[in-house]
């Protein structure tokens, strides 16, 4: 099934290239080579590999609600000379997460899409790379993610709990080797790279249900609108 990325302030992707190299990137997550391709998907693999103090769960709860965005899959990852683009990040199918992370060096684009749902042998083949429009998808197991390709696109995927986080990009432009490490790093924002990916969230955002105070204590719940006799 195709979803689509709704990002409430998304410039469309194919306007980054020229936005980042005329405005300079909004970075967040981006980092070093980080050395081993090990195994992508081995126990918890990226998880939560944050270099500063983890981000506070009300803060990620808000700045992510706000956007219509379940905080539990708002991941960052890491990839040698890319810098994530902030104005790609939003919303992507009910209430996942999608950011676009450019390298001005290459102009490579390399996407990170998090949704739930899982993938498996049976639905790998059947289920579409980045957003893409039909074509045949080929899916080769490695380790506990699976690499897949289509129509000149290719990505790593990785199940988690519930969720599945992919990394996309052009198979004619972005290498295998790249995709494997930076689904490898994915993990999920600590402080430094929260403020960095997310707008704070709108000042009087509610965390909590708000206690009607016009409701009766029994009965139905239904508000007491009596005006008494004059009304």
């Amino acid at each position: 099934m195709i979803r689509a990325v709704r990002a409430v302030r998304v410039l469309p992707l194919l306007l980054l290239p020229l936005l980042l190299v005329s405005c300079g990137t909004e970075e967040a997550g981006a980092g070093a080579d980080t050395g081993s391709t090990a195994d992508t998907g081995t126990g918890k693999a990226g998880a939560d590999k944050g270099t500063g103090s983890s981000a506070d769960p009300a803060e990620l709860a808000a700045r992510a609600g706000a956007l219509g965005i379940a905080p539990e899959l708002v991941y960052v990852t890491e990839a040698p000379g890319f810098a994530v683009a902030e104005q790609s990040v939003g919303v992507f199918g009910g209430d996942g997460f999608h950011a676009a992370y450019f390298s001005q060096k290459t102009h490579a684009q390399l996407e990170l899409f998090v949704d739930r749902g899982t993938l498996t042998a049976e639905n790998c083949p059947q289920t579409q790379v980045g957003q893409g429009s039909g074509e045949s998808v080929a899916c080769e197991r490695d380790g506990n993610a699976w690499y897949r390709k289509a129509g000149g696109r290719h990505e790593y995927a990785v199940p988690r709990d519930g969720h599945v986080i992919r990394l996309v990009g052009d198979a004619k432009r972005l290498d295998r080797a790249v995709l494997r490490k930076a689904a490898k790093a994915t993990h999920h924002p600590d402080a430094a790279e929260l403020t960095a990916l997310l707008p704070p969230a709108p000042e009087g955002t509610a965390t909590e249900p708000v206690e009607r105070g016009d409701l009766p204590p029994v009965g139905d719940g239904a508000p007491n609108n009596e005006v008494g006799a004059s009304g």
